[in-house]
């Protein structure tokens, strides 16, 4: 009788597992392995997925191949840019930004000649990875709150993503990149870094968390967002040790802690600590789509909250 109820009792616990497997959800993260992408490999490290009934897998790759698997549903999520979400779906791709990443674009236009408001461009040769994203939109924000021209005032160069070796070799006068990346390394490499914000022009939340609408509708996105949430928060209370968790992933060449260090503050924000990590601030949004508004890239009218929400945010991740 004792054997039997042994066996009961292992077919019951067996039975339960098999119910209870892992999902498999598959998430795109941009370009290759990198230290950027550290609070969803520590998610991954540290169990968060798993304690969300998740197996995650990650692909790395451009936005731009990573957005047709999105909507062929052969990845779950991918994280991009809120520009991504915004032009894919203003195209009829039923997209829509779930969770950020960074509060405040990283995006900034550095240079190694002094450069203090943004007319200090006027008659210059700005680098530009291209004629898309954030970078492109931020820059031509940042132009027309200075009133400057495009064309006319400032020859934007599109030279992809070379902006490092351009500014150092003086084929341009100053590039459009981010703080948490090219200007980590003049520093690191000793040089003095002039820069200029671009987030009063276009303050956007930076990258972040992008699904199809139709994930919306069940438990997977919010598990998803709460995962990556936890991720967020650990990183941020403990860059060295995230790091340290995080760097078999990416590798010796994916990026330093300082980076990481750079990055952390972006996390962050006022809004955060009553929204929860991974929030998007309306404010940020509105001001942000009416830019792309003014500048031609979407329709009049167009209302934010077409492009993201916050209904999968955690509050009480802070």
């Amino acid at each position: 009788m004792k054997r039997a109820l042994s066996l009961l009792a292992l077919w019951g616990l067996s039975n339960a597992c098999a119910q209870g497997a892992p999902r498999t959800v598959n998430i795109g993260l941009g370009y290759i392995p990198n230290v950027q992408f550290t609070p969803f490999y520590v998610a991954d490290k540290l169990g968060y997925f798993k304690a969300e009934g998740l197996n995650v897998k990650f692909q790395h790759g451009y936005v731009s191949e990573l957005m047709p698997l999105l909507l062929q549903g052969k990845l779950d999520f991918i994280v991009g840019d809120p520009e991504d979400a915004i032009f894919a779906r203003n195209q009829g791709a039923p997209v829509k930004y779930v969770m950020a990443m960074y509060q405040k674009s990283p995006v900034t236009v550095f240079s190694l000649k002094p450069l203090s408001r943004a007319t200090d461009l006027k008659g210059k040769t700005v680098g530009i990875p291209g004629t898309f994203g954030s970078s492109y939109a931020a820059i031509r924000a940042l132009l027309d709150s200075a009133g400057l021209q495009e064309g006319r005032d400032v020859r934007l160069a599109s030279i992809g993503f070379t902006q490092l070796d351009a500014v150092r070799a003086g084929r341009v006068d100053a590039a459009v990149g981010f703080v948490n990346n090219e200007v980590v390394q003049l520093r690191d490499a000793g040089q003095k870094v002039y820069t200029l914000g671009v987030s009063d022009a276009y303050p956007m939340v930076g990258s972040g968390l992008i699904t199809l609408d139709k994930t919306l509708s069940g438990d997977l996105a919010r598990r998803v967002v709460r995962a990556s949430q936890r991720g967020l928060k650990f990183t941020v209370a403990d860059p060295a040790r995230a790091f340290r968790l995080a760097q078999p992933v990416f590798g010796t060449g994916g990026g330093s802690l300082d980076v990481l260090r750079a990055s952390t503050p972006l996390i962050q924000s006022t809004s955060t600590k009553t929204n929860g990590l991974g929030a998007s601030d309306p404010a940020a949004w509105s001001k942000a789509i009416a830019a792309l508004v003014k500048q031609g890239s979407l329709p009049a009218g167009t209302k934010a909250e077409t492009f993201y929400t916050n209904s999968l945010i955690s509050k009480t991740i802070r």
